[in-house]
């Protein structure tokens, strides 16, 4: 069923972040409707009126934390060490009455609320190979949480377990052990609400495996803030596959909403992931706000300084963020940087790919699983093997049909994506939109001033559909300033039962996408092979980024592309703007990420 007319997709698509406010049943940007819920995480809105409870190193912290009662502040001492295991206890609080655990250094020595927390108040300068972060006198006024066990902790959150506040943490490992843990999660089959991680450092070992830094599942109501985490990583032949700094989307509850917002996040696998296993409902209304995402790459084999694991493999990596079972999803004002190619993975640095994961023993466990009105704007994609991946496909070998629920409504827009290089051990794409389901094809798309340079051996966008399966449709493909790669529309595979399988561009977008829209955009550097003819009217050829007017375009790798006033492509949009993504609001929004 077709939920929206081309002509109403294309006038909702050209909305931006200011015109959107969120937070509200039925408000969209483009075809995607936005969170309808946020998470209260400020300080005003934690209060915790009671008590204060002292621990001293050497004190017993788990009789702290279960004597503690609602409205208290547990204040462990600044540089501290607490090893063990640590259980969150249900009790019956209120928003007006939250339990803080917190580092006993006052408020002036941490970081202003709204300001990210690094090592520098661990006592730690500088991480290699990491961005540099402000640290002009490292102190060590966090006190740190550190699991010796072979389970998942040092925080584990009883079922009931509700508003938890934590503050100027370092939560970790210990170096040797062997596991791959979680740091903080809720115990197995349970559930916890109003759940606040706040200026904390999250981290692993340099080679130990350290799986999760914070699992969200089973969660209502829980915000990861202005925190930073590092060394999230699983072994190639380890005990663990997939290291994530957030996750969730697995289990029977109805989780959300979320918000993770001003992180440093930093993990082999996905920095933020939802589903890739059993669940029977969909979390919901997520934010994902103004973020750096990063992988360190000595992490990359073959690179200078090459960091192994444990085992002396190499740790898997494969995206920055993928999204598997998540629905009513705010992606904004995040800086997304080194990626790569490896472990099954074509080095895209987004995913959309709703799953039914398949397990040998249990068959396919997620029927109902969904990604569903998505929205990624004012983001930058850098130093990336591909772009963004927008895909469904039948898990494992097909059991009981192997489909999920829905791939729809997605919106992208305002984005930069440069330095997608087929050198990150991968095929150089932009964008891969692909449907492998028998029903319901993935559908709804909005690519809409977008700014982006694939490899120029890369493909603009790889795309495909078995033509035995049902057409995709709803791409909206508007106002974009995109180069083309020698190879700009291909196939994703499947031989010539692919609806692209072979034509030009024009034809196979004709055969892949019933209705479309794919005009007024800038496809720079088309190939001889695939002149203006070959392509779907109403759209731009400049010869070269050097023809578009770009203030600097520094071989597509972290230019300004912001367009010179006598660009012939300045207001030359539908809407009346720039062609190409709004540069001066993407810098506004990516203001203090880095």
């Amino acid at each position: 069923m077709r939920l929206f007319s081309v002509p109403f997709l294309l006038a909702l698509s050209v909305l931006t972040f200011a015109t959107c406010p969120t937070w509200a049943k039925g408000v969209f940007d483009g075809p995607a409707e936005l969170p309808r819920a946020t998470v209260s995480s400020a300080l005003t809105d934690t209060p915790a009126p009671g008590s204060i409870v002292t621990v001293n190193a050497g004190d017993d912290l788990q009789k702290a934390l279960d004597g503690a009662h609602c409205g208290d502040t547990v204040e462990l001492e600044a540089g501290a060490v607490f090893t063990g295991l640590f259980f969150l206890r249900a009790q019956s609080c209120d928003d007006a009455h939250w339990i803080v655990i917190r580092t006993s250094a006052p408020n002036s020595h941490l970081p202003s609320e709204g300001q990210r927390a690094t090592p520098c108040y661990a006592g730690v300068a500088s991480l290699t190979g990491r961005p540099a972060y402000a640290c002009n006198n490292p102190q060590n006024v966090m006190s740190r949480i550190e699991n010796n066990g072979p389970i998942d902790g040092p925080f584990v959150l009883r079922n009931g377990a509700n508003h938890y506040r934590l503050i100027g943490l370092e939560l970790t490992r210990t170096e040797g052990v062997h596991s791959a843990p979680g740091l903080i999660s809720v115990e197995f089959g349970g559930v916890a609400d109003h759940i606040v991680v706040d200026r904390s450092w999250l981290h692993g070992t340099l080679r130990d495996e350290t799986q999760v830094g914070v699992s969200l599942d089973g969660m209502t109501e829980a915000a990861v803030v202005d925190s930073y985490f590092s060394d999230f990583h699983c072994n190639e032949s380890g005990m663990c596959t997939d290291a994530h700094a957030v996750s969730g989307g697995i289990g029977n509850n109805q989780d959300g909403p979320f918000k993770i917002s001003n992180n440093f996040l930093e993990a082999s696998g996905e920095s933020v992931m939802f589903g890739g296993g059993a669940a029977t409902l969909t979390p919901a209304d997520i934010e994902i706000l103004h973020n750096h995402f990063f992988k360190p790459w000595q992490w990359m084999p073959g690179a200078p300084n090459f960091v192994k694991g444990s085992n002396g493999r190499a740790f898997v990596t494969k995206n920055h963020m993928e999204l598997k079972n998540a629905t009513r999803v705010l992606v904004e004002g995040n800086l997304m940087e080194n990626n790569w190619g490896g472990f099954t993975q074509h080095g895209y640095a987004v995913l959309l790919t709703p799953k039914n994961q398949h397990t040998q023993s249990k068959g396919n466990v997620c029927p109902k699983c969904q990604v569903t009105d998505v929205t990624i704007r004012y983001s930058r994609i850098s130093h990336s093997g591909s772009g963004i991946q927008m895909a469904t496909s039948i898990s494992g070998n097909g059991q009981n049909g192997g489909q999920a629920l829905a791939g729809e409504r997605w919106s992208i827009h305002d984005v930069v994506l440069d330095d997608i290089n087929k050198n990150y051990v991968a095929e150089g794409n932009l964008f891969m939109i692909a449907n492998g389901w028998h029903r319901n094809p993935v559908n709804t798309i909005t690519i809409n001033h977008v700014t982006a340079f694939p490899d120029p051996a890369g493909h603009m966008m790889m795309i495909g559909n078995s033509r035995q399966d049902p057409t995709m449709f709803g791409l909206v493909f508007t106002n974009n300033l995109i180069a083309t790669g020698q190879f700009p529309v291909w196939s994703s595979g499947g031989g010539t039962i692919s609806c692209a399988s072979h034509g030009t561009p024009a034809e196979k977008i004709k055969k892949c996408f019933n209705p479309y829209t794919f005009t007024n955009s800038a496809l720079i550097g088309s190939p001889a092979a695939f002149p203006p003819s070959s392509w779907p009217s109403g759209n731009f050829f400049p010869a070269s980024p050097n023809s578009v007017g770009f203030t600097q375009y520094d071989d597509g790798v972290n230019g300004d592309y912001t367009l010179q006033p006598n660009s012939p492509y300045k207001k030359a949009g539908t809407d009346g703007k720039d062609l190409g993504a709004d540069i001066a609001g993407l810098n506004a929004a990516l203001a203090g990420v880095e």
